[in-house]
């Protein structure tokens, strides 16, 4: 399955977008919580700043998201994880008002109320979950919803290498496999899950090896690269709309920031990250492009133009929003009958 032009440029537009997303919030976050004079014995203040809390980026695993997302509809749902940005962005979330949420400010998809790792939005099923693991039972369920409803709608559970040691992995596995849901798993092996590397915590080299042992086919995607993802996963979101059941795809990526804003990443080898930014996916799909004659010099300015436009008009849309009123505290928490 052969990307078309139109879907190769929007996959290029969509991944330097969450690439200046994330790479402005790297700045946007360390605002207040640094001290002005860095001092012994003063300390990282994360709950300071416009963006309070943890913070998790996903630049360098923009294929993943816009490789699958590329083959979705409106329709169906997006299950991500703790790191969820760019999941959103290729979903079609709207920038402003993730941003707005992130921001905790009242014109967010939840009025603030959710934050960085709870993105909720319903209208472009789209949600994530700062639980690992957790991604997975939520997009069974609504691949079974699509089901009785006689939709062909699928579901995406996207989930680290981490997570497919949990067990809500080998139950979601077992449980779409029964049922044969239109279900697609995809896992993305950035190799390191927090500070422990893949080959201290799992078993085996490939997670998509496992697949088998539900009666799913398993495909792994060796290379960072958004046309490789793109071409595996077409197979399996066409055989979930078909009604023939689940896949687990597996991805390996690369994260090019610490697991959290702040992490000093000691666990990671000398110049690794050097080393993987040489390799990095959007030049390359640019490349790839070129030598195809299906993108120019210009017009790749003018999409990178545009997408940097859209992700400073949503950080402006975010500083420019009011705060949640004191009284709305608990408004939307609790449900009365």
């Amino acid at each position: 399955m052969q990307a078309s032009k139109e879907q190769l440029l929007w996959m290029f537009e969509t991944m330097v977008a969450i690439r200046h997303y994330e790479e402005t919030m790297v700045n946007v976050y360390l605002e207040g919580k640094l001290p002005p004079h860095i001092q012994k014995g003063l300390a990282f203040d994360i709950g300071s700043g416009p963006v309070p809390g943890e913070m998790h980026l996903a630049a360098g695993q923009e294929p993943v998201a816009v490789g699958v997302c590329a083959h979705l509809k409106k329709e169906d749902t997006v299950v991500g994880t703790h790191r969820p940005h760019h999941f959103a962005i290729a979903k079609g979330v709207p920038l402003d008002k993730m941003t707005a949420e992130i921001f905790g400010k009242a014109t967010g998809l939840a009025k603030g109320k959710g934050g960085h790792m709870h993105l909720f939005d319903p209208e472009h099923r789209f949600s994530c979950s700062g639980i690992i693991g957790a991604s997975l039972p939520p997009a069974c369920g609504a691949a079974l919803a699509a089901r009785k409803q006689g939709k062909d709608w699928v579901a995406v559970a996207f989930f680290g290498e981490g997570a497919a040691n949990q067990g809500s992995f080998h139950e979601s596995l077992n449980l779409a496999a029964l049922w044969k849901l239109p279900v697609v798993f995809v896992c993305e092996d950035n190799k390191w899950a927090i500070s422990v590397p893949k080959t201290a915590a799992t078993s085996i080299e490939r997670v998509a090896d496992r697949a088998s042992a539900y009666g799913m086919p398993g495909i792994h995607v060796e290379n960072n690269d958004a046309v490789e993802v793109f071409e595996s996963v077409g197979p399996a979101v066409a055989r979930a709309r078909r009604g023939e059941g689940p896949s687990l795809i597996e991805v390996k990526t690369d994260r090019y920031l610490g697991h959290f804003q702040g992490d000093p990443e000691a666990y990671r080898p000398k110049n690794e990250v050097g080393t993987l930014r040489k390799s990095d996916p959007i030049p390359k799909l640019a490349s790839l492009m070129k030598q195809r004659g299906l993108l120019n010099d210009v017009d790749e300015a003018s999409l990178a133009a545009r997408a940097r436009q859209r992700v400073a008009d949503a950080y402006d849309f975010a500083r420019r929003s009011p705060y949640p009123a004191a009284h709305e505290a608990l408004a939307d928490v609790f449900v009365s009958d």
